[in-house]
C-alpha cells in the first residue's frame, strides 16, 4: 500500500480522480517559507494528501537544533545560581555558594509558651541542646506524605530575618538544576522573589510573571499547561509583598494568558485558584505566617528554620576559613564565649564573627589576640539588618532603636522575654515590619494569642543597654548601678552593665555614629569611677562571678597599652587593673574565652603583685594563652592538668624568674625525667616555692637524688611526684628520717602491707618529735579519680603488735577486708563486696575502725618551720613548711 509520503500531490487547486466534479474546491495560501500541500474539501471532508507546516522563530530554533530544553534552563539556574555576593562584597566579588551555604535546623513543631520561654533565655550548651529536642526536617522532606500518607501542595518554610531562607531557596535551585534534588518530583522549578516582584508595575498574564528569561517562556507554558504536576514554585519573601492582601483577594486571575495585577496572581497561585495541581514552597518571616496560612493552598506543611544546630555553627566556620586549624581556634574561641556562641545559631552572626576573625588573621599575622568584643559584634548584627533586611521601616532608625531600647529594658526589670501585641504597639507603632522582634501565635484556652519576643535574651540585654545611651540618660545608669551596691545582686542585669561597657568602647561609639545614634561619653564616665569604687572597694569583686564580671566589662572597652609619662592619659583599663593588685581566681572555672580577657587585662597592668590560678580547668593550650602575663607576675600560684613533655617549655617561661612561687600543680599528666629536670632546674630560679605537685612516669635513683637536691637548696613546701621503685621510696624516707623537726607525715600507697608497716614504723623509731602518722591506700586507675586501696591484714597486724610510742597517732585509710576468715590478700581483690571504705585508729587498744570516703593518694611528709628565711615569708602560704610526696602509678 503506498503511503501518504509516497503519493505524488495533485497540482495546487486540482481536483482529486476520486472526488466528484461537482465538489467545492478551495484555495489555501500560506505565510512566507510555508506551504500547504492539496486540500480538496467535499462534503465538509477534506480529502486527498494533507500537509500543513508552519514556519515561525520557534520553528525555525528547532530546525537549528536551538530550541531551549529543560537541560539548557537547569544550565542557566546553575551559572546563575553557584554563586553568592555577601554583604560586604566589592564590585565583581562573589563566592561560591557551596563554600558557604551549611544546613539548617528546620524543625516541624509549634513551641509552647515554656519551651519559647526556656529557649530564648538559655545560653551555650543549654541553649542549642533544647533545640536539638524537636522534630527536625530536611528540605528532601518538604514534600514527603505525612503519618496519613497525604502528600503537602504548600509548604511554608518560616524565619526570623537573617536565619538563611532565601540561602535554602537558593540552595535547593541550585541542587535541583544539578540533579542531586527533586530529580523524580518536579521537571520544573520556578523562583519568584517578592522583593523583585515589588518592582513590577502595570498587569502581566501568568506565563510571562514567571518566566524567568523570555527565550525560555514557550518551554514554562508548555510545561505548565502539559505537566502542571511536575512544577514547583518558590516564592520568597512573602512578608515583603507591598500589595494588601485583601486587594489581592479581590483580584480573581482565570487563566494563564489573560494579563493581571502581580498581586492577584500571587494570590490566585496561593489560593490554587489557578494552577491547582502544582507545588508551592513560600518563604516569610514568622509576623506574615499566619495570614500566609489562611491563604495558601491545601494539603499544606509549616517548618520554621531556628539558624544553625551547635554542629552547623562547626560546620560554617570550617567552611569559612576552610583551613581546618584556623577553623577549630575560632569556634573554639566563640564557644567558650556563651553569649556569642548562642548569637551564632543566626547564620548572619556566623558569617559577621567569621568575617571579623579573618580580618583579625590579616591584620595580626596570626591569631594573637582575641575575637572582638561581643558588644562590637551585636552593633555589627544590627547595622546589616538595618541596611539589608529593613527597606520598609515605619519610622527612623534612631526612633526605632529607642522603642526597641525602651521594651527591652521594660521586660528586663520585670523579667520578662514574652511580650502581648499590645504592649509591643505601645512602644513600637508597626512590629511586624521590625526583624529584631519575633512574632508568633500561642494558643490560649479556646482562641490563639499574638505574641512577641527579642531574638534571644541577649539582644534584649543589648537593646536595654543602647537605650541608656541616649540623650545620656544618667539617672537610669546610677538607678542601674546602684542595684549592685551592698547585699543588692540583681544577678540578672550584668550583661546589661558589660554591654555599656562595650557601648562606651571607642572604635563601637564610631559605628553607633554610623546609625545616627549618639555618644554615651558621660555615661562612661560613670561606669568609670562605679568601676573604681568596686575594685577598691569591699570584698564584692572577690567572689567568683564578680571577678569575672569585671574582667569582660574591662575587655569589653578594648583600649591600648599604659602611657607611662601621662597617668591620666593611661587607659582606664591600666588604671583599673593598678588599683586591682592581687587577683585570686582559685575555684573559679576559667574558658578559653576568659583567658583571653584575662591575658588582655593583665597586659594593660604595669605590673601583676600576685595571681592565683588553682582548680581553674588550666590547660596546656590556656597555659600558651597566659604565658606571656604569667611570667611578669612577682607572686604565683599555678595549677593545671594533662601536662605533656611539649608543654613544659611553655610553663618555664610562665614560671620566669625570682618569683615567690605559692604553688604548682600539674595533676593527671605524663612527664618524662627529663622534662621534670627542667621544672627542677625553674624551680631553683624562684625566691620562694611553697607547694609543688606534678604527677611523672616514674621516678628513677637520678631523679630522686635531684628532688632531694631541690629540697635542701630551695625554700620549698611540698612536692607530689610518682615513685615506682622500692628504692626510691625507700630514698626519700631515709631523708625524711634525716630531718630533726619532722612532726607530722601522710604517706599514700596502693595497699597497706608488712613491707609499708614496717616502713612506718622505722619512721616512728628514727624521727623522736613525730607526733602523727597518716596512712591512705589509694590507687590511680588510668581515670581522673583516685580509688580507695586495701588495707592488707598483715600491715595492719604488724603495726598492732610492735612496740610504738604513744605519743605518736598512727591512722589508717583505706578498704579493709569484713571476712572473719580467709580476708583478701592482693589488691586485686580490693573491688570485692567484702572491701569497705574504712579509718583504723591505730592509737586506741583494740584498734578503732568506722566508714569513711577516701579520694586522696598522695604521701606527706610535714615539719615544722626552720629556717629564718620561711618565717620572714610568713604567710604567704598557710602550709609552708610541709614536703608532700603523692605515689601515683597506674593499675
Amino acid at each position: 500500500m503506498e503511503s501518504p509520503s509516497q503519493r505524488k500531490a495533485p497540482p495546487n487547486g486540482a481536483v482529486g480522480e476520486d472526488v466528484s466534479s461537482d465538489a467545492l474546491r478551495v484555495n489555501v495560501s500560506a505565510a512566507d517559507r510555508s506551504y500547504v500541500s492539496a486540500p480538496v474539501l467535499v462534503n465538509s471532508q477534506v480529502h486527498g494528501d494533507v500537509l500543513i507546516k508552519v514556519i515561525n522563530d520557534v520553528q525555525l530554533k528547532a530546525d537549528a537544533g536551538l530550541e531551549p530544553t529543560i537541560f539548557d534552563y537547569k544550565e542557566s539556574i546553575k551559572t546563575d545560581y553557584k554563586r553568592v555576593q555577601e554583604y560586604n562584597s566589592l564590585p565583581a566579588e562573589d563566592v561560591l555558594l557551596t563554600d558557604r551555604y551549611t544546613e539548617l535546623l528546620i524543625v516541624q513543631h509549634h513551641r509552647q509558651q515554656k519551651e519559647r520561654e526556656e529557649e530564648i533565655c538559655f545560653r551555650g550548651a543549654s541553649f542549642f541542646s533544647a533545640r536539638e529536642a524537636y522534630q527536625s526536617t530536611t528540605v528532601d522532606q518538604f514534600f514527603s506524605p505525612d503519618d496519613q500518607g497525604e502528600v503537602p501542595r504548600a509548604v511554608i518554610l518560616q524565619g526570623h530575618s537573617g536565619h538563611g531562607k532565601s540561602f535554602t531557596v537558593q540552595k535547593i535551585m541550585l541542587d535541583w538544576a544539578s540533579g542531586n534534588l527533586y530529580k523524580d518530583q518536579f521537571e520544573l522549578i520556578l523562583h519568584l522573589k517578592c522583593k523583585e516582584l515589588n518592582q513590577v508595575s502595570g498587569k502581566l498574564c501568568v506565563v510571562d510573571l514567571v518566566s524567568c528569561n523570555q527565550k525560555y517562556t514557550p518551554l514554562i507554558s508548555q510545561k505548565l499547561k502539559v505537566s502542571p504536576q511536575k512544577v514547583l514554585f518558590h516564592i520568597d519573601g512573602f512578608d515583603e509583598l507591598q500589595s494588601p492582601m485583601d486587594a489581592i483577594s479581590d483580584s480573581p486571575v482565570k487563566d494563564l494568558l489573560t494579563p493581571a495585577p502581580v498581586g492577584a496572581i500571587l494570590s490566585a497561585l496561593l489560593k490554587g485558584s489557578i494552577l491547582p495541581d502544582c507545588f508551592l514552597l513560600v518563604t516569610t518571616r514568622p509576623s506574615a505566617a499566619d495570614t500566609l496560612s489562611k491563604l495558601l493552598k491545601r494539603p499544606q506543611r509549616s517548618t520554621e528554620t531556628l539558624g544553625f544546630s551547635e554542629k552547623g555553627v562547626q560546620e560554617y566556620f570550617q567552611r569559612f576559613c576552610q583551613d581546618q586549624q584556623v577553623a577549630e581556634r575560632a569556634f573554639s574561641s566563640v564557644k567558650a564565649n556563651e553569649t556569642l556562641f548562642t548569637s551564632c545559631s543566626i547564620p548572619v552572626i556566623c558569617w559577621i564573627v567569621c568575617t571579623v576573625f579573618r580580618e583579625q588573621l590579616k591584620e595580626n599575622d596570626g591569631m594573637t589576640n582575641g575575637l572582638e568584643t561581643t558588644t562590637s559584634i551585636f552593633v555589627h548584627f544590627v547595622s546589616t539588618l538595618l541596611d539589608h533586611h529593613c527597606q520598609h521601616l515605619s519610622q527612623p532608625v534612631p526612633t526605632l532603636l529607642r522603642s526597641l531600647g525602651q521594651l527591652a529594658e521594660r521586660g528586663m526589670l520585670e523579667q520578662q522575654v514574652l511580650f502581648e501585641r499590645e504592649s509591643v504597639e505601645s512602644k513600637i507603632s508597626d512590629p511586624v515590619t521590625v526583624p529584631f522582634l519575633c512574632k508568633f501565635l500561642l494558643k490560649k484556652k479556646v482562641r490563639k494569642k499574638e505574641m512577641f519576643s527579642f531574638m534571644h535574651l541577649s539582644f534584649q540585654e543589648f537593646f536595654t543597654a543602647l537605650y541608656y545611651t541616649f540623650d545620656q540618660n544618667e539617672e537610669k545608669v546610677e538607678e542601674l548601678l546602684k542595684s549592685f551596691q551592698g547585699d543588692k545582686m540583681n544577678a540578672h542585669l550584668l550583661p546589661v552593665i558589660q554591654f555599656l561597657f562595650g557601648l562606651s568602647n571607642r572604635e563601637v561609639m564610631q559605628d553607633l555614629e554610623h546609625l545616627n545614634l549618639p555618644s554615651p561619653s558621660s555615661i562612661r564616665r560613670q561606669l568609670e569611677e562605679w568601676m573604681l569604687g568596686l575594685i577598691k572597694g569591699n570584698s564584692d569583686c572577690k567572689k567568683a562571678d564578680m571577678t569575672l564580671f569585671i574582667l569582660h566589662c574591662l575587655y569589653e572597652l578594648h583600649e591600648g597599652q599604659p602611657c607611662e609619662d601621662n597617668y591620666e592619659e593611661t587607659p582606664f583599663v591600666c588604671r583599673a587593673m593598678e588599683a586591682w593588685g592581687e587577683m585570686n581566681f582559685d575555684s573559679i572555672p576559667l574558658t578559653s574565652t576568659d583567658c583571653w580577657v584575662l591575658l588582655y587585662c593583665l597586659q594593660c597592668c604595669p605590673t601583676i603583685r600576685s595571681l592565683e590560678l588553682k582548680d581553674c580547668n588550666m590547660t596546656a593550650e590556656m597555659l600558651r594563652m597566659l604565658q606571656p602575663a604569667l611570667s611578669r607576675c612577682e607572686e604565683l600560684g599555678f595549677g593545671m592538668q594533662d601536662l605533656s613533655d611539649v608543654d613544659v617549655g611553655d610553663l618555664i617561661s610562665a614560671l620566669g624568674e625570682r618569683k615567690i612561687l605559692h604553688r604548682l600543680y600539674a595533676f593527671h599528666s605524663s612527664l618524662s625525667e627529663e622534662s621534670v629536670h627542667h621544672i627542677f632546674s625553674a624551680l631553683c630560679r624562684q625566691k620562694c616555692v611553697g607547694r609543688v605537685a606534678l604527677t611523672v612516669k616514674t621516678i628513677t635513683p637520678s631523679t630522686a637524688e635531684r628532688l632531694l637536691h631541690l629540697y635542701s637548696n630551695t625554700h620549698i613546701g611540698d612536692f607530689v611526684g610518682s615513685p615506682e621503685y622500692d628504692e626510691c621510696v625507700d630514698a626519700l624516707l631515709r631523708h625524711l628520717s634525716s630531718l630533726p623537726d619532722l612532726m607530722e607525715v601522710t604517706l599514700t600507697a596502693g595497699c597497706l602491707t608488712e613491707i609499708w608497716a614496717n616502713r612506718i614504723l622505722s619512721l616512728i623509731r628514727t624521727c623522736p618529735q613525730l607526733r602523727e602518722v597518716q596512712f591512705g591506700a589509694a590507687i590511680f586507675d588510668g581515670s581522673r579519680d583516685e580509688q580507695a586501696g586495701l588495707l592488707l591484714e598483715g600491715g595492719i597486724s604488724a603495726l598492732k603488735e610492735a612496740q610504738r610510742r604513744p605519743d605518736c597517732k598512727v591512722t589508717l585509710h583505706g578498704k579493709r577486708c569484713s571476712r572473719p576468715a580467709g580476708p583478701c590478700t592482693t589488691l586485686r581483690d580490693r573491688k570485692l563486696s567484702c572491701n569497705k571504705v574504712s579509718v583504723v585508729d591505730m592509737t586506741s587498744s583494740p584498734a578503732r575502725m568506722h566508714t569513711v570516703d577516701m579520694t586522696d593518694h598522695q604521701v606527706t611528709c610535714g615539719e615544722q618551720e626552720t629556717s629564718a628565711a620561711q618565717r620572714d615569708l610568713g604567710d604567704f602560704h598557710k602550709d609552708q613548711g610541709d614536703l608532700q610526696f603523692v605515689a601515683s602509678h597506674f593499675e
